[in-house]
């Protein structure tokens, strides 16, 4: 009785697991399909699923109109420079909120979380005038900087959760040994963290990869990324729906394979512990 009884929740949590993953999955696939869709196509009622007539010509016109190779090239330098500067600094950072703690980290943390509570909109005009005096609008650099710091908080946290699960005498014993501060960073921390901050950095990609908010305020033309890429196909004549997917699938295709090839350290990293 006990095994049906187990084997029916497995078949319960699975069926809601894949209902889940298909509702969330479905403006993907919608999303997919109507790209390669005709414009008529595309706002017809009742809308085809797939029984019309398919065509590849909205990503011939999205290509020939749009520079997407620079679009991604920009998306990359951005996305992973803002991460690998947010690990420069959140390393350190987190380490020493870890084992050496205060009676001011815990206040430290919470105020580091509560900027993330603040609408982006509330400094985007101070933000952006400082950016024109300094030189930094349209540009990589200060794309990389303004990134680096909206998501610096969430690679401090998740990387202080992770150094919290290593045991504090590994780095004392480091330290009998002689170790100075930067060879127990560097050669022993960081290794045995590894999973940890691999997850870390995937995850903030993504998010750098998907902000908006600051890349189409903060840019125009030189510097812009593959959303400013998808926004540039919505316009005062309307949506062109097609075109806009093409767009879309273009501009979403490189994080996917990132994050499906990535996906089981991904989740390693996730259940990261020194001590199982």
């Amino acid at each position: 009785m006990a095994r049906d009884v187990t084997t029916r929740r497995k078949i319960t949590f699975t069926f809601i697991g894949w209902t889940i993953g298909l509702v969330l999955f479905f403006p993907i696939l919608w999303t997919f399909i109507t790209s390669f869709k005709t414009e008529i196509e595309a706002v017809a009622t009742p809308p085809s699923f797939f029984f019309f007539d398919w065509t590849t010509e909205n990503y011939g016109v999205v290509q020939t109109r749009s520079d997407y190779g620079k679009h991604v090239m920009n998306s990359i330098i951005i996305s992973f420079g803002s991460c690998i500067l947010g690990l420069l600094i959140a390393v350190p950072a987190a380490w020493s909120m870890a084992f050496s703690p205060t009676r001011r980290t815990k206040d430290i943390l919470m105020w580091m979380l509560s900027t993330k509570m603040l609408p982006p909109v509330g400094v985007l005009v101070p933000l952006y005038l400082i950016f024109r005096d300094a030189g930094l609008l349209d540009t990589r650099t200060g794309l990389v900087i303004v990134l680096m710091l909206i998501n610096l908080p969430i690679i401090v946290w998740m990387l202080y959760t992770y150094f919290k699960e290593i045991p504090g005498d590994i780095l004392e014993a480091a330290r009998m040994d002689g170790a100075p501060l930067r060879s127990e960073i560097i050669h022993v921390l960081t290794p045995m963290a590894l999973p940890g901050i691999a997850s870390t950095f995937l995850l903030n990609i993504i998010l750098a990869w998907n902000e908006a908010f600051w890349t189409l305020n903060l840019t125009s033309s030189e510097a812009a990324p593959l959303t400013a890429f998808i926004a540039s196909y919505s316009s005062p004549e309307g949506l062109f729906w097609a075109k806009l997917s093409a767009a879309s699938m273009m501009a979403i295709a490189p994080i996917l394979i990132i994050g499906w090839f990535s996906q089981k350290q991904l989740v390693r990293g996730l259940t990261f512990g020194a001590v199982k």
